[in-house]
């Protein structure tokens, strides 16, 4: 998720724990909630040290850890934070890390909080990183807290506090109790994946088999409380080496066009992506791009023409206008 929101989730939580009446401990929790994207700021030394790119080393909880211990030796001295107990705030610090780790894993990009002891993956998918309702929300309750600070009385604030509780613990459980119906639903109809829009009604039932011959996916859209709608969305190429010569029909120019379109957007190439071509002329349209990212008929990814003569291609990747409405 975005940092403010850390920073507000990390709050909000400590403030259940900690209570009004130690606000040292409950900013320290919402300081540590969001230094582990301060990992962001290494992006120089990740040339040489990998673990340090982010969501890596800092994003696990001997990272946090780390930064907790650190941070209960130094948090004292800063400005507003009052001299109280090292392991307390220490203890305050590590909740606020361990918070940032869980919101990550509860999105659709996935951390590895066990490393180096194991390499495991922990992805929940039940919320977009970067979600439209919680920047909104988080903005709002930034205004709110700013507002309040130091021109309403004590107990205004402590119920505000405990509103901002209920809200962002709702939209949780909400995003939560979506993503167990869309699991049911996965498995039912036999996908591999369940992948969240900004819309908690809104969810892709998906399957992606790659090997280095071929590529195959299937998706569904699926709106909860109104089933399973439109068809399946379903492509299975060959990986054709762009060679030149005729190309005859869309799919010859899909499989031709794949390797050269995966190589012009590594993020293509990372995301589950699908394809489209149309002819037109003496060339074939074509479209590859990013699946989740597709809303209506925009979509990040890479477009352009394969000629159907002499199989001459042209890509750019970028955000696009599609030839059919896209799976969100």
């Amino acid at each position: 998720m975005d940092l403010f929101t850390h920073v507000i989730f990390a709050y909000l939580l400590s403030f259940i724990i900690w209570g009004p009446a130690a606000p040292q401990f409950i900013a320290a929790g919402a300081l540590a909630g969001g230094l582990p994207d301060a990992d962001v700021l290494l992006f120089p030394l990740t040339r040489w040290i990998p673990a340090l790119h982010h969501r890596g080393a800092v994003h696990t909880v001997v990272g946090v850890t780390i930064i907790a211990a650190v941070g209960s030796l130094l948090v004292p001295y800063l400005p507003y934070f009052t001299h109280a107990s090292t392991l307390w705030y220490f203890v305050a610090m590590e909740i606020g890390g361990l918070s940032h780790l869980a919101l990550d894993g509860f999105t659709n990009y996935s951390v590895r909080p066990l490393l180096p002891f194991s390499g495991r993956h922990f992805r929940l998918n039940a919320d977009v990183a970067v979600s439209l309702v919680t920047m909104a929300l988080t903005g709002v309750t930034l205004v709110v807290l700013i507002l309040e600070h130091g021109t309403v009385p004590f107990g205004v604030w402590e119920e505000t506090a405990w509103i901002l509780v209920g809200v962002y613990g709702g939209y949780l459980v909400l995003r939560g109790f979506a993503r167990w119906r869309a699991g049911l639903l996965r498995r039912k109809f036999g996908y591999a994946e369940v992948l969240p829009s900004t819309n908690p009604w809104k969810w892709l039932l998906l399957e992606e088999v790659e090997t280095p011959e071929r590529y195959h996916i299937r998706f569904h859209r699926l709106m909860l409380g109104s089933g399973m709608t439109g068809t399946d969305r379903t492509l299975d190429i060959a990986k054709v080496a762009p060679v030149p010569g005729p190309v005859s029909s869309a799919q010859a120019a899909l499989e031709r066009t794949y390797i050269p379109a995966m190589a012009e957007s590594e993020w293509l190439a990372e995301s589950y992506h699908f394809g489209e071509a149309v002819e037109k002329g003496g060339v074939f349209e074509v479209w590859w791009y990013i699946v989740s990212q597709a809303a209506g008929r925009r979509a990040y990814g890479v477009h352009g023409e394969i000629d159907r003569a002499t199989g001459t291609t042209r890509l750019k990747s970028g955000f696009m206008r599609l030839p059919t409405a896209g799976p969100m």
